[in-house]
């Protein structure tokens, strides 16, 4: 293990079942508002492991891939749930987004390359970057704005080229703007009990097949 990986690593995911399926959980701050939650709900089932750090852009995702797996092998690796996207469409004071839409789509083609060579047993999902509330953001962080145009965009852009590698589209984004404004926490978060079953349940539906559970499971 390189010196820089301890930092990201979760020490909650040092100890697994090798007898039983490993699913990670990669991806921004969205992630980490579902994670714990899927854990608690495949406890015995499957070993979800998700790193304590904040995946946030794609080029920073690509970089520390490799890191996040520091504590278990690759080739281990059985389903992988990531996304990408909402650092990357920032616009700070008002300026063009943090990372170009062809910069995005570059990093994101990387990282689908970076995933297949290093966990070549694993099934893929990805999964879109949610809606935020635009008129309210600059009151909960002050020169940060994102818009949903922007997100929709660069969704649509990197969802054609997971679909290209063979992945599975998760919508998150789909997901979110069906819930009502009680289910965010701010303007970009959903770390409310509505919003984290809302998103715990659409991820299960989606990795419990790809595990082989033959059970339908649901937070509450």
């Amino acid at each position: 293990m390189s010196k820089n990986a301890g930092r990201f690593l979760n020490k909650k995911n040092q100890k697994r079942n090798f007898k039983i399926k490993n699913l990670l959980l990669i991806g921004d701050s969205i992630r980490m508002g579902y994670d714990r939650s899927v854990k608690k709900t495949l406890a015995g089932r499957a070993n979800v492991i998700f790193p304590a750090d904040n995946c946030r852009f794609a080029s920073y995702l690509l970089r520390h891939f490799h890191e996040y797996l520091a504590e278990v092998k690759g080739e281990d690796i059985d389903v992988i749930h990531c996304n990408a996207g909402l650092w990357d469409t920032l616009r700070l004071f008002d300026e063009e987004p943090h990372t170009p839409i062809n910069i995005y789509t570059y990093y994101i083609e990387r990282v689908c390359i970076r995933i297949k060579k290093i966990c070549p047993n694993a099934r893929v999902i990805f999964a879109t970057s949610t809606k935020v509330l635009s008129e309210k953001l600059s009151k909960d962080f002050p020169n940060f704005n994102r818009y949903n145009e922007g997100i929709e965009k660069y969704n649509n852009a990197a969802v054609k080229i997971a679909e290209k590698y063979g992945f599975k589209i998760n919508d998150l984004y789909a997901l979110s703007a069906t819930l009502p404004e009680e289910a965010h926490s701010d303007a970009v978060h959903y770390y409310t009990p509505a919003g984290t079953e809302a998103f715990t349940n659409q991820v299960l539906s989606i990795v419990v097949p790809e595990l082989g559970i033959d059970e339908v499971l649901e937070y509450h």
